[in-house]
This record gives C-alpha cells, structure tokens and sequence, in this order.
C-alpha cells in the first residue's frame, strides 16, 4: 500500500537561489549583468551584492558554453544551403554589396584627398600672405 506521501514529489533539492542561479547561467552572462543592473536600479544594495557575487564567482570573466555554441551557429557567408536558386541569389547578393563597398571606400578616399588638399592649399595661402605682409614691412 502507498500513502499520498510516498508518492508527492518532495521539495527539489535546489532552494530558490539555486533556481535563480541556475536560470540565470542558462541564460547566460547578458542575463546576470540585466540582474545585477535591475538590482541597481530597484535597491541599490542588491545590485552591489550581485556584482559581488559575480566577481567572487567569476561568472563576470568566463565565457559561458551557451555563448560559444551560438558563434558556432552563426551565419557563414561561404557555405551553401543546398537550394541553387537562393544560393545564386546570396553569391550575386554578396558580390553587389561588395562592390557596393569598394565604391563607397573609393569615395571616402576622393573625400579624404580633396579635404587633404584643401587644407594644404589654405595652408600655403596663409604662409604666402605671411610671407607678403612680412615684406611689406
């Protein structure tokens, strides 16, 4: 025979701060720094003893595994999807924006020469204007 508390789960061996904690390493390091600066923001005191607790647990220096999987997963612009349509698309895409980009860096430069060489003939103005008003005295 069983009783009703045979059979009632009993209280996890985790207490609330566990839970916390444990939640908030899940979440990863973004989600302790929310934490701490809400902590901040609502009693002071809290906040501090987050960053604390951070510090003295160095979860503020590691790098979490939840962070290195998501770089793992990120978007390669060199590998196909198996669909040659979309494919096509991204490659002439890519080669668009990066022509895109080339034109624009060449313009920035065009920029770049054109304030140089202002700036340097402003420059040789002043110094021959200079040089005038000298001789004139």
């Amino acid at each position: 025979m069983t009783t009703m508390s045979d059979t009632a789960p009993g209280p996890s061996p985790l207490g609330w701060f566990s839970k916390a904690e444990a939640w908030l390493d899940h979440k990863g390091k973004g989600a302790w720094i929310a934490a701490m600066v809400l902590g901040f923001v609502f009693f002071w005191p809290i906040g501090l003893a987050l960053l604390f607790y951070m510090i003295w647990s160095k979860r503020m220096f590691n790098s979490s595994c939840r962070g290195k999987a998501w770089k793992s997963q990120r978007f390669n612009a060199h590998t196909t999807t198996g669909n040659s349509a979309f494919d096509a698309y991204k490659a002439d895409t890519l080669r668009r924006l990066e022509q895109e980009q080339n034109d624009f860096e060449a313009f920035l430069e065009r920029l770049r020469e054109a304030k140089d060489k202002a700036e340097f003939d402003q420059f040789i103005d002043e110094r021959a204007k200079k040089a005038a008003e000298g001789d004139e005295a």
